[in-house]
């Protein structure tokens, strides 16, 4: 098994070395394209605007942006200095992103103008007034003490920001030895990205990923789709997600393979960029591959260079993955699972395997990891295709949460196994199969969110006396989200004053869909509430077939 104990921008010099004149990353709806050698010196020159700022070894940068061609110049960057990438989810708005600035430490944040409904720049400003008030460098704000700079990803400037042109001038001023002296003074075991993901204790954890955690589990992703230079790989999918990120991005560049990125997913742009750049791989949720197959004019698209990919984050249905590999001609495509603490794929299936394994399975494990299925009563190791809790460790799973050791000890243990409180069986032939879960977790459409988090939340508006919320099956997400309500006495409140609420605040996929008002919940006798019994109402309710499958996160 290759093992790389090596730092990602050493890494990614060593690839520019060898593929200087090759594309690396292009934008097809921009015209824009870098070889490996002037993303390296991109690269470079912004590592070294980032430690003219004060940035050093350890220290948080954010960043809140749609996938902008600078959002991977400064991960790189970052990698090279020793700077820990804190990725923000482009759909939080001001609760969520004061919460990740705090939690986070975060030294400096990166942003865009916006995504949909929410401007970055006028959040920033109502959270941190400051940045309107002080010269840039000198900003303190005694809700977030760690921030000091605020990176505009763009051209314009705002005022209290660095606008990107200036960051790359103050790189102008940085001898190079200094940037080298860094560089070679980090470890493949330092931490160099944090992600934050939902579990059912609250609010989002900071997920601590290493240099060897995401570099090893990429390399071993993309050998899983057989990955060459040669490759041209098309990422419609997030990059502050480890579906882009790690997935993606990591398994392409290992492997001296281009990135063709996609700044927001949209199905023409995606099947447009397919065919003009002769892509070999596809990413995407199943809802992404069904939107582009049921566009209007998905047919006047030459996709025959496409032959393998991944799709993940939810079930895939059979009948979409028969067109993925008949009309997209993506033969060879791949389902892959696994959890952010686990950097994040443990399992995946090869380019080999049938179509039932892939709907049926989430395939084998990678190499270089262990993966039991324990009895979640007794820790005792199950046999072939008896049901479990699905464990993992190995060189993939994360240095810890970030700041929450409790938390942390509560999923790996002292053997320093993973426990990922997805049930799942395996078979003879070391295939895998999820059959429940064994924690409250909503995943919709591939994003975790924690029902506490939603609860705690709803908890702040008024009218509100208690509330409960649960997933609910939904065919094109998987499962959405389903609040149950007890309201105040002669307190008057409808679904879409709860609707409204949650809209101004909170990330739009983490809004319920459904409602349901009620005058108290199911209990058992020692007084916990019976979640399970408010999904099977809320099923009941909307007509919906109650289903136990869940998703293969990315």
């Amino acid at each position: 098994m290759i093992k790389i104990d090596k730092t990602i921008g050493t890494v990614f010099q060593e690839q520019a070395s060898l593929h200087a004149d090759k594309d690396f990353m292009i934008y097809p709806d921009r015209g824009l394209r870098f070889t490996w050698k002037e993303f390296d010196e991109r690269t470079a020159l912004l590592a070294k605007g980032l430690l003219q700022l004060g940035l050093r070894p350890g220290d948080h940068l954010g960043v809140w942006a749609r996938n902008v061609p600078d959002w991977l110049t400064l991960f790189f960057a970052s990698t090279r200095i020793g700077v820990v990438l804190v990725t923000v989810n482009t759909s939080y708005k001001s609760h969520e992103l004061a919460y990740i600035l705090k939690q986070s430490d975060m030294k400096a944040l990166a942003i865009v103008d916006g995504f949909r409904d929410v401007s970055y720049i006028d959040t920033l400003y109502e959270l941190v007034p400051q940045l309107r008030q002080v010269p840039r460098g000198m900003l303190h704000n005694p809700e977030f003490p760690h921030l000091k700079h605020v990176l505009f990803m763009g051209q314009e400037k705002h005022r209290g920001m660095y606008s990107m042109p200036e960051l790359f001038q103050l790189g102008d001023q940085c001898p190079d030895d200094f940037l080298e002296e860094i560089s070679s003074s980090l470890d493949c075991d330092d931490v160099v990205n944090i992600q934050y993901t939902s579990g059912t204790t609250g609010f989002p954890k900071g997920v601590m990923l290493t240099h060897r955690n995401i570099l090893n589990n990429g390399f071993h992703i993309g050998e899983r789709q057989k990955f060459t230079e040669k490759d041209r790989v098309c990422l419609p999918v997030p990059l502050f997600h480890c579906f882009g990120i790690v997935l993606g991005v990591m398994a392409a560049y290992t492997h001296g393979a281009t990135v063709v990125m996609v700044e927001i997913f949209d199905p023409l742009l995606t099947l447009a960029a397919v065919q003009k750049e002769k892509c070999t791989a596809l990413y995407g949720v199943p809802t992404m591959f069904n939107a582009e197959l049921n566009h209007p004019m998905f047919s006047l698209f030459d996709l025959s260079s496409l032959r393998t990919g991944i799709m993940a984050g939810s079930p895939c249905p059979i009948e979409i993955m028969k067109r993925v590999i008949n009309d997209m001609h993506c033969e060879q495509i791949t389902i892959a699972y696994g959890l952010t603490e686990a950097s994040p794929v443990i399992t995946q299936t090869s380019t080999e395997d049938t179509i039932e394994r892939r709907v049926s399975t989430i395939g084998q494990q990678l190499p270089g990891m262990e993966v039991k299925i324990i009895n979640p009563e007794t820790g005792e190791r199950l046999g072939a295709n008896e049901e479990g809790e699905l464990c993992c460790r190995g060189y993939n799973i994360m240095k810890g949460y970030y700041n929450m050791p409790e938390a942390t000890a509560e999923v790996i243990d002292a053997d320093g196994w993973l426990h990922t409180g997805d049930l799942a069986t395996v078979d003879e032939h070391g295939y895998y199969r999820i059959t429940g879960r064994s924690k409250d977790i909503i995943i919709r459409g591939g994003e975790n969110i924690s029902p506490r988090e939603i609860e705690e939340f709803l908890h702040t508006m008024p009218g509100i006396l208690d509330v409960q919320v649960v997933g609910v099956p939904d065919e094109r997400y998987g499962e959405v989200v389903s609040a149950f309500i007890i309201p105040k006495e002669d307190i008057d409140i409808t679904e879409a004053d709860v609707r409204d609420f949650s809209r101004t605040q909170i990330a739009r996929y983490k809004v319920p869909k459904y409602v349901f008002f009620v005058q108290d919940f199911p209990m058992t006798a020692n007084g916990k509430i019976q979640k399970y019994k408010l999904r099977e109402q809320a099923c009941k309710e909307l007509d919906i077939t109650p289903s136990d499958t869940i998703t293969a996160e990315g």
